[in-house]
């Protein structure tokens, strides 16, 4: 049988998503070993979209096979039981076997989440990036626009980024503010290594007047990442929700996978 799961986790204490050399803590560890104990045999999950250290989750999704027979309720609440603080299943589904948690999904949503304001965060650390410059919202928006559609990517990617083809289509990059709060929303095709956090900190010396708005299509035309700006924190960065076509009948994105 393949068993799809959404999972939600707070990146903070972990390593990032991707199983390292032991003694390592890493989500994709944790869940192994939680699905181990309720499958009474060891297995491996593939998940949507490998997340860096720090980042976080409210919507991503495994697959994984097993010849154990289980209810999805056992997956869910056997899992969670050996699950450690900061990661929770939150749903499971029988999938058919051309199911696929990375090569099925046909979109990926993120959003970025920034405290902007003059002092450090207390309860929020960790969860957000803090920019103490004053951020121009509407300049950071206007800046956006040049980025929707399709494109290459190059230039907002990890040099050390291994995807065979830089271009992506991003369908969606939004900015708004709620007081302190400024949200990047994004949607596209698929993503490369630090695409969003390249972006966001490309948007982040615009609001803060230190470029144009026109320097965030220069910098995507250069198609060289050394000419951007900053990668920005992992800390505000959330994968909240994978779209797959509807004949694999998987949960519809829903409130928990917004972040505030």
């Amino acid at each position: 049988m393949r068993i799809a799961l959404g999972i939600e986790y707070d990146g903070s204490d972990f390593a990032g998503w991707q199983l390292q050399e032991a003694g390592v803590r890493t989500v994709q560890g944790s869940v192994e070993q939680a699905l181990s104990q309720v499958a009474d045999h060891p297995l491996r999950v593939i998940c949507a979209g490998r997340t860096d250290a720090g980042v976080h989750a409210t919507a991503q999704v495994v697959h994984f096979d097993t010849p154990a027979q289980r209810s999805a309720h056992s997956w869910v609440c056997g899992a969670n039981a050996n699950l450690p603080k900061g990661v929770s299943v939150q749903w499971a589904r029988d999938v058919p076997d051309d199911f696929h948690a990375r090569f099925s999904a046909v979109r990926r949503r993120y959003r970025y989440v920034i405290l902007n304001r003059a002092v450090r965060p207390a309860f929020l650390a960790g969860r957000v990036a803090w920019e103490y410059r004053p951020l121009d919202e509407a300049l950071m928006g206007e800046a956006a626009q040049c980025l929707l559609g399709e494109h290459d990517f190059s230039a907002y990617r990890a040099v050390a980024c291994q995807a065979k083809s830089p271009v992506r289509t991003l369908y969606e990059l939004s900015v708004r503010r709620d007081r302190d709060l400024i949200f990047l929303d994004l949607e596209a095709n698929a993503f490369l290594h630090h695409m969003v956090r390249n972006i966001a900190g490309v948007l982040m010396d615009i609001g803060a007047g230190k470029q144009s708005p026109a320097w965030a299509r220069e910098v995507l035309e250069t198609r060289d990442r050394t000419l951007g700006g900053i990668t920005a924190s992992p800390h505000g960065l959330y994968l909240t929700g994978v779209i797959y076509p509807e004949r694999f009948d998987l949960p519809p994105l829903s409130p928990s996978g917004v972040v505030w």
